[in-house]
């Protein structure tokens, strides 16, 4: 799972800095304070300070001269490094690298910044070092940053300010266990600069461009990676999934899908044998089938050749109450041309990740 993240995120990076066209950059520095939620009471002893930090980052400005530009506003796009102290002696410290994107609103004074990446912990889970930090259970997480914020750039200079509210959150997913994660709310402040004070214009709204519907289309997904249940030190194992959908691009910005999935989890049938043998009396018999079948509903944000996607599934045949029900995925998907895609997806049920999962597609 590493390297996929390593390699989903480099992708990310080089596929963004490949125009040929002139390119304007600016950078920007933030110090950040903040507090973590208190989203799950077994957190809750993690919770003894006001995590801060430093969040650098560079980014790349357009101005209209590719389509996709002109559909969002002409966003900023790029790379931020966070540094977060989370002043608790169990959490340890994180070093994020994120891809990022920066939207603008209300005449460029209003931005949103959207960031998917990695972090390293300092002091993940250690059964004899460390069992405190259940938020945690391996050096390597999957992080996501959000953030909003009032933005005035080349007051002086090139150099502006910027203001706002964010929230940065870290997971490993159940890749390994314990993971209860946290997520920490924070306020930003800093200066921006611009590398070069004389820019090109920002291209003006064209009527109609977004629009670009197409019929209903149809495709399979295949899709696995690692995972260890609730259980700390029960082992990793694999899991698959099988997916048809069908989806609607109702413009050149936005479609929404309806699918199936069939979902087999090692995991999942190792935990059941735990329940049945270690005298929990819970009516597990150890029979239970471990798979499961579950119906979803989504959308799909597309950018460039990147698409934020965010489903919502319902699990119809479900032999084994593990977690609910009701489930949820969100990641990043890229397209390899028209047909064929790939994405980085984590499915979860509420709050409580169960997988990162790499997937494999294709759209007829």
């Amino acid at each position: 799972m590493i390297k996929r993240l390593y390699i989903a995120l480099i992708l990310f990076c080089a596929t963004l800095y490949s125009q040929g066209d002139k390119k304007y950059f600016s950078l920007d520095v933030d110090n950040i304070y903040g507090t973590i939620i208190n989203h799950n009471p077994d957190i809750s002893h993690l919770i003894t300070g006001h995590p801060s930090g430093v969040m650098l980052s560079f980014n790349q400005k357009t101005f209209g001269e590719k389509e996709w530009q002109r559909l969002y506003n002409d966003p900023d796009y790029g790379v931020t490094f966070i540094y977060q102290h989370m002043d608790d002696e169990f959490l340890g410290d994180n070093y994020g690298l994120y891809a990022h994107y920066k939207f603008y609103f209300f005449k460029r004074y209003l931005t949103l910044t959207l960031g998917q990446g990695i972090a390293y912990n300092t002091t993940p889970y250690d059964q004899d070092d460390n069992y405190r930090n259940v938020a945690y259970g391996s050096h390597i997480l999957s992080s996501t940053v959000a953030s909003l914020n009032f933005r005035k750039e080349n007051l002086i200079g090139g150099l502006g300010v910027h203001t706002g509210l964010g929230i940065i959150h870290y997971s490993n997913a159940n890749f390994k266990a314990p993971n209860k994660s946290t997520n920490t709310f924070l306020f930003n402040i800093g200066i921006n600069y611009l590398v070069e004070e004389q820019l090109s214009e920002h291209s003006k709204k064209e009527k109609g461009l977004v629009k670009g519907s197409e019929p209903v289309s149809y495709g399979f997904i295949v899709r696995g990676g690692i995972n260890e249940s609730d259980l700390v030190g029960s082992g990793q194992y694999p899991f698959f999934t099988l997916a048809a959908f069908a989806d609607k691009r109702l413009n050149k910005k936005s479609a929404i899908q309806l699918g199936a999935e069939l979902f087999f989890s090692e995991a999942l049938a190792k935990y059941i044998d735990f329940r049945s043998t270690g005298g929990f009396n819970d009516g597990t018999s150890g029979d239970e089938d471990a798979k499961r079948a579950g119906i979803f509903v989504g959308h799909e944000l597309r950018i460039q050749a990147f698409s934020i996607l965010t489903q919502l599934g319902y699990y119809v045949y479900y032999p084994y109450d593990f977690e609910g029900k009701i489930y949820n995925r969100v990641g990043l998907q890229y397209y390899f041309g028209k047909n064929i895609f790939s994405s980085l997806t984590v499915r979860s049920h509420a709050a409580k990740a169960e997988a990162v999962e790499l997937s494999i597609g294709y759209r007829l």
